[in-house]
């Protein structure tokens, strides 16, 4: 059954540091336009909207000639305000997701709970530091921000892996996928999906 309900949001946010345009539609089909000034990023956010099911327009520009600190943990923070304004009251969401993701010899778990208290505890061991241009612990801050401001309990580990691309890789589509499930409308969700009748 299709639900009439528009989960749509556009956030700016421009800073001394960076300045940031971004669309989100939760209910998309993939659609993905994405250009940060990291190139790795940018692959790894067309690989979570695609993988969440999500249209995404991301346009980033910031101080990357310093390093890419700033750009990435702002885009977390934009997209997590935006998944919080599209989401709304959050009535009738799953709420819960999660999800087990294989890429090669990398295996990488993620959970969320749509809770409204923004949090994020990841154990993800890497190899290296830095793929392409790319620092790896950057992949924290990104999921840190993003929780934060979505309102995200989000959970993320390492199981397995040796090449760094294919862990960090997973760790974005597993946050992806358990998306896809925790902000999917269930029809037989009557309100929000909690004893204390708020997220």
């Amino acid at each position: 059954m299709k639900n009439a309900q528009v989960r749509n949001a556009t956030v700016q946010r421009t800073t001394g540091e960076t300045s940031i345009e971004l669309t989100l539609a939760i209910d998309g089909s993939g659609t993905v336009e994405v250009e940060t000034g990291v190139p790795f990023f940018d692959h790894m956010l067309d690989a979570l909207a695609r993988h969440a099911g999500f249209d995404l327009s991301v346009k980033a520009s910031g101080d990357v000639e310093v390093d890419a600190h700033h750009t990435v943990e702002d885009v977390g923070i934009v997209l997590g305000q935006a998944i919080a304004q599209a989401l709304g009251d959050k009535a009738g969401i799953v709420r819960f997701g999660q999800s087990i993701m294989p890429m090669d010899e990398a295996l990488v778990i993620a959970a969320i709970d749509v809770s409204g208290r923004g949090q994020c505890y990841y154990e993800v061991d890497l190899p290296i530091e830095i793929i392409g241009t790319f620092d790896t612990t950057l992949t924290q801050e990104f999921l840190a921000a993003l929780a934060r401001e979505a309102g995200l309990t989000l959970h993320v580990r390492s199981l397995a892996g040796t090449n760094a691309h294919h862990i960090v890789e997973a760790a974005f589509k597993a946050v992806a996928r358990a998306l896809r499930t925790a902000l999917t409308l269930d029809p037989r969700v009557t309100g929000v999906p909690s004893t204390k009748g708020s997220l």
